[in-house]
Parts: C-alpha cells; structure tokens; sequence
C-alpha cells in the first residue's frame, strides 16, 4: 500500500517552496513597488539591501507555512466530518490560524533580529500575503489529498481485480483436473478389463501423471510441460497402441519459455476424444515450435460419430486461461483435413 505523502517531508519542501517564491515577490515589490507594500506614512526612502533581512524573511514565510501544512495535514486525516463538509471546515481553521502563527512568528523575529523600519512595519502590516500563504497552503494540500486518494483507490481496485483474476484462473484449472482424472479412470477401467498387465503400467505412469497436476503451478516451461505431456502421451499409447503415434519437431531454444500448465495435454486429449484412433485409422499428433514463438499441436481430422462436444471444458477454458495470464490469444485452425491449435510461448 503507498505511504500517504501527507507528512513532514512533504510539508518541508512545499513550505520551502512557498517561502523563497515568497521573497522573490517581497525583493521585487521591495525595489520596484514599495508603495504597494509599506504604508502611506511610511518616509518614502529606498533601504540599504541586507541578506541577513532576506534570510530572516525567508525563515519567517517558512515557519508560518510549514505550521500551516502540518495544521492541514491534520485536519486532512480526520475520518469524522463528513467530506462535503471537511474542506470548508478546513478553509475555516486555516484562515482563524493564519494571523495567529503569523502574529506569533513575525514577534519572534522582531524579538531577536535588528531588521530596521521597513521590514518591521512589511511584516506586521501584510493580511493579504498571510491569507495568500494560507490559500496557497489550502489548495495544494487538498490537491496533493485527491491525487493520492485517486492513486490509493486505483490501486486498490488493480488489486481487486488480479485478486479475482486470480481467482477466475484457478477456477478453470480446478475445472479442469476433474475432468482429466475422469477420464484417467475411465481408461484404467478398459484397461483392467482387457490387460491386466497394461492396467498395472498404467498405474504407474497416472501415478506420475498425477503428482505433475497436484504441484498447482499457474506457469511453467515448456521443457516441464513437454516431460508431463510425453507422459501422458505414453498412458495413451499403453491403451491405443500403434493407432496412437507423436511427432515431436521442437527447438530446444524455446524450452524455457512459459506457458500454461496442462496445455498440451489438454491438446491431446481432444484430439483423441473427437477422432477415430484405430488400426484402420491410426492418427498422428504433432508437436513443433515455430520462430514466431509458439507451440503447434496438430492432427488429422478423423471424425468420431455423435461424438459429444467436449471444447466447453476444453479449447474454451485453455483460451480464457491464456487470456487471463497474458492476454494472449491461442489460434485454432481447421484447413484440409487437418486440425491446428497454436498457443503463444512466453519469453
């Protein structure tokens, strides 16, 4: 969370500020505008220039100021009035303080510095710069309020939003290991059935299979990703055979490139679900990466019949995940017989 800047630093440098642009005016209207500043009775001499005058000014407009911040700070950080009320509240204290902490601190200087007729009656006979300070103080302690209050709150709701984001993506992948052990049991299950054997191999790969989904990772490389796939990829071939064949074309530079955990599984499993694997019909499942630093699954197009849509689960909740991570878009192609699925490689 950002540190609110309404603190003693920030009071310190605007007050600073404030007090030598102050002088600035005070030299000028002290050389060339003298009767806009010093009283008609005032014998109309041009004083002798002294820094230590300066300086003592320059101290002065600091100490009235910087009270002045610190008071609105304060009054900035109180949680009971209302906020239509609050600043006029504010206006109101401000300008009771002024010509107090003016009053106050134009004595003390006097009191313990030798600064001449002129000076003395420009500090005690100037409202309009105290009540010009105290404008000034006003309305860039209330500005400096809003920008971080607009700045805390556009924070706080960046947060919100990766938090639910956060949440959106877990619960797709949480959708998604359910249905992939479903169907890892529904193998198992054949496969007891037919060979005993293949059963007990298949155990023993899911097994591993299985520790891979429960590591609950939001990336990882596409080399871990690869290792896990081959391993599914083998679970499969333990129940299709020679019906089942992958090709792998990957550049080995892109293996620590980031993606989505269960991608190409999830590739995979469609293609097996939505077409005919057979001895008649083997199929091929391809693999290759591309310079355009993506990842290509593809496979012929061997249709089951009134094979149940299953791209609800599937390619729609892979494409919102890489949405949510990255706001990257998969591309899904259906050209000559053949079926394409090409998913953004992160650097």
């Amino acid at each position: 969370m950002q540190k609110s800047p309404l603190n003693y630093k920030t009071a310190i440098i605007l007050a600073l500020g404030i007090s030598l642009l102050m002088n600035v005016l005070f030299l000028i209207m002290f050389f060339y505008g003298r009767d806009a500043v010093l009283p008609s009775e005032v014998e109309r001499v041009r004083p002798e220039f002294h820094i230590s005058n300066a300086l003592m000014h320059i101290f002065f407009n600091f100490s009235v100021t910087f009270l002045l911040y610190l008071l609105n700070f304060k009054l900035l950080k109180i949680k009971r009035f209302p906020q239509r009320f609050k600043w006029l509240f504010i206006v109101l204290i401000t300008f009771i303080c002024t010509p107090a902490l003016s009053y106050i601190c134009s004595s003390i200087q006097i009191q313990f510095a030798d600064l001449g007729p002129y000076p003395k009656q420009f500090i005690h006979g100037s409202m309009f710069r105290d009540y010009f300070i105290a404008t000034m103080v006003i309305l860039s302690s209330q500005l400096i309020y809003l920008s971080h209050k607009q700045q805390k709150t556009t924070l706080e709701n960046e947060m919100l939003h990766a938090e639910y984001m956060k949440t959106r993506f877990m619960a797709l992948k949480n959708q998604v290991d359910p249905h992939f052990l479903f169907n890892s049991l529904n193998t198992l299950s054949s496969l007891i059935k037919m060979d005993a054997g293949k059963a007990q191999e298949y155990v023993q790969q899911l097994a591993y299979v299985f520790r891979y989904t429960l590591q609950n990772k939001e990336v990882i490389t596409l080399e871990g990703e690869l290792k896990f796939t081959l391993a599914y990829c083998h679970l499969m071939k333990i129940r299709y055979g020679e019906s089942l064949q992958f090709v792998q074309h990957i550049d080995e530079k892109y293996y620590n490139y980031s993606m989505v955990p269960l991608s190409l599984q999830t590739l995979v499993e469609n293609a097996i679900k939505h077409n005919v694997v057979s001895n008649k019909q083997p199929i091929f499942i391809t693999f290759s990466t591309s310079e355009k630093e993506t990842i290509k699954v593809a496979n012929p197009i061997q249709p089951k019949k009134n094979t149940a849509s299953g791209e609800s689960i599937g390619l729609s909740n892979l494409s919102e995940r890489y949405r949510l991570l990255w706001n990257k878009e998969i591309t899904i192609r259906n050209t000559e017989g053949v079926f394409e699925v090409e998913i953004p490689l992160i650097p």
